[in-house]
């Protein structure tokens, strides 16, 4: 039975986890609404509860919804009391009740006891820039019928996903997953190979590109206008450091109560929910903190590796022991072969960080007793956690007393020891990236500390007819660009506009979302993240230590085990997948005639690579974990019809 509105309009119950839409171009009548609904066919996993697409003249705009607050009344689409605003939206809004209020006391009938609802409303109070009041995660598309104006708009950081293109009639298209757009007739089905390219060099395609051409992600922080003019895209807002405190306690007091109450506000649910605890800090906080201020157990979730050097289970088990959590560990011995072509599935994007797959598998797991987790996403890029900022700054100082010739001969020397050849993660190794970091160029430095594939093995990599039109391959550095401010500081800002929507958002809510399950990240609320800007780098790190404030403050509620513990993460034992389980498989994907005939890499790279890896010379696991997926994706997307190889078509 549909729901009605006070108008009499019908809709059905509707969703919160991914949209899309199609507005087209002024006198060219109405989208067609059955090319919405493949559309919303094909991010059915996004919100497998209800969904529908809504026709509205020039626009039609698509929902699916995975119920999570106001189970009854939080379906969409969302109107103001005239019907003429429209909106569907994707995420959470965390300081919802305030909203209501305020809009409550202005005179407004806001439907329901959600977040949803309040988008047109406060469209109507305060135009475009309505989304400067929204606290939390989301993609939403507005539709203002009376100006026939589309709004797009993503949150401060990127945590959920917005992408648009225009068709080749002028039709602005737009969808919360690259795979609903390739279900467009019209759509542009071109490689970019330059992106392609920085995939290489980053393990993931940097915004606001995507691999096809014409593509474009709505980067975090900026609204999307589209009227009879054209469209505009613009910055709403941008991370700034918070206010000073007067001392290391002040500091201390303000980081342990912003973080608590980041916790706090995304414990607001209609559905069970737990965490994904990796046994770092950051994860073990969140788990702290939600057993402080519910009632219930927390439901917790750890995957591990027979592998000690990526099992994280003995970590995770301390935490869970002494919050009494109800907890599930998952021994990950996976086939990969059999699950790569299903990772590759999910990401409808190029996507290099085999962290993906244990993300993947322990949100497959954790959505069989929760439909909402909380993670510890973000406590890097907010409280100073990663060693790269640490490597960056004695780089630095190293540089100025040391030539820089010698720093990179001591760099080949360590590469040339068979500990430095065969483990990314063994010290010599280790010592050799920040050698050779030590003795780039400054604007290279950061980047050096950051890429898989180096431009000199990317351009002996691709064949010729790929680099004339191609060009020089960008060094790592080119594509991040520089620090934007001095500091530790600097190198967060660059992560939070690069990285962490590129990469660590991307990634978790693919892999995420695949499973139906939604993941919320107390460390990326962006009162937090502009108190650790401001945080004095001593508060950052430490000598050997990150996350300095986390580490003090926190101090009384976890395990000294994970105090003096280092970074955690879903890491996989690549190296050794690719020297056993994944070896004929690479060889076989990554040699077959299909890939040949994409004309895109020479096969003698490609088996000197595989061969020098196989043989223990060197090191290229995350390398060859990058090609895999990228021809796997190309079998997934370019071999079904949904994308022209241009390098092969002109054969």
């Amino acid at each position: 039975m549909p729901v009605r509105d006070h108008r009499g309009t019908a809709y059905r119950v509707a969703g919160m986890c991914g949209i899309c839409g199609l507005v087209a171009p002024s006198g060219a009548g109405a989208p067609d609404r059955a090319a919405v609904d493949a559309m919303l066919d094909a991010i059915r996993h996004r919100g497998p509860d209800d969904g529908a697409s809504t026709p509205l003249g020039r626009c039609v705009l698509g929902h699916r919804r995975l119920r999570v607050i106001d189970l009854e009344t939080g379906y969409q689409p969302v109107t103001d009391e005239s019907g003429e605003i429209v909106a569907v939206f994707n995420g959470e809004v965390y300081n919802f009740p305030a909203l209501r209020a305020e809009l409550a006391a202005a005179g407004h009938e806001v439907r329901g006891t959600g977040d949803t609802p309040i988008i047109p409303h406060l469209y109507e109070e305060h135009g475009e820039r309505f989304v400067e009041r929204l606290h939390g995660m989301f993609a939403l598309a507005l539709w203002d019928a009376r100006s026939e104006k589309l709004v797009l708009a993503r949150d401060r950081v990127g945590k959920k996903p917005l992408l648009w293109t225009r068709l080749d009639d002028g039709t602005l298209a737009f969808a919360s997953e690259l795979k609903a757009l390739t279900r467009l007739a019209g759509l542009p089905r071109e490689l970019d190979l330059a992106a392609l390219d920085a995939y290489l060099s980053l393990q993931y395609v940097p915004g606001p590109g995507t691999a096809l051409r014409g593509i474009h992600k709505l980067p975090p922080g900026h609204l999307l206008v589209a009227d009879a003019d054209g469209e505009r895209v613009e910055r709403w807002w941008r991370p700034e450091p918070a206010e000073p405190s007067r001392s290391e306690g002040e500091w201390l007091e303000r980081v342990r109560a912003t973080v608590t109450e980041a916790v706090r506000k995304r414990l607001v649910a209609d559905v069970p929910l737990g965490t994904l605890l990796s046994g770092g800090i950051d994860s073990s906080i969140v788990v702290a903190l939600m057993a402080q201020l519910q009632a219930e157990p927390v439901r917790t979730f750890t995957v591990g590796f027979s592998d000690a050097r990526y099992d994280e289970r003995t970590s995770a088990r301390l935490v869970a022991e002494r919050y009494g959590t109800v907890h599930e560990e998952v021994l990950l011995e996976p086939d990969a072969a059999a699950l790569l072509p299903r990772l590759a599935a999910a990401y409808d994007e190029p996507f290099g960080d085999s962290s993906a797959l244990p993300t993947y598998l322990v949100s497959e797991v954790a959505r069989r007793a929760v439909a909402v987790a909380l993670v510890g996403d973000g406590g890097d890029e907010a409280f100073g956690g990663y060693e790269r900022y640490r490597a960056h700054a004695l780089a630095a100082r190293l540089d100025r007393a040391v030539p820089a010739g010698l720093l990179r001969a001591g760099a080949r020397s360590l590469r040339a020891l068979p500990a430095g050849r065969t483990e990314l993660r063994s010290p010599v190794v280790r010592a050799a990236r920040f050698l050779e970091a030590a003795g780039a160029d400054r604007a290279e430095r950061y980047g050096r500390l950051m890429e898989i594939f180096p431009a000199s093995l990317r351009r002996a990599l691709w064949t010729d007819d790929a680099l004339a039109e191609l060009g020089e391959p960008r060094t790592a550095g080119r594509l991040l660009g520089p620090p934007p401010a001095p500091g530790i500081a600097g190198l967060q800002l660059l992560d939070l506009t690069t990285y962490l929507p590129g990469d660590l958002l991307f990634k978790a809510d693919i892999a995420s979302m695949a499973c139906s399950l939604e993941l919320r990240a107390p460390f990326l609320d962006h009162e937090a993240i502009e108190l650790g800007l401001a945080l004095p780098d001593a508060l950052k790190v430490r000598g050997a230590r990150g996350k300095v404030a986390l580490r003090k403050a926190f101090a009384a509620d976890l395990p000294p085990e994970i105090l003096r513990g280092g970074k955690r993460g879903f890491g996989v034992p690549v190296a050794r997948w690719f020297r056993t389980d994944l070896r004929d498989l690479a060889g076989d994907l990554l040699l077959g005639e299909r890939a040949a005939g994409r004309g895109l890499f020479r096969r003698d790279a490609v088996e000197r690579l595989l061969a020098d890896h196989a043989q223990g010379r060197a090191d290229h696991g995350a390398r060859l974990w990058s090609l895999v997926m990228l021809e796997l994706w190309q079998r997934e997307y370019a071999d079904r019809g949904a994308v022209a190889t241009p390098l092969a078509a002109a054969r």
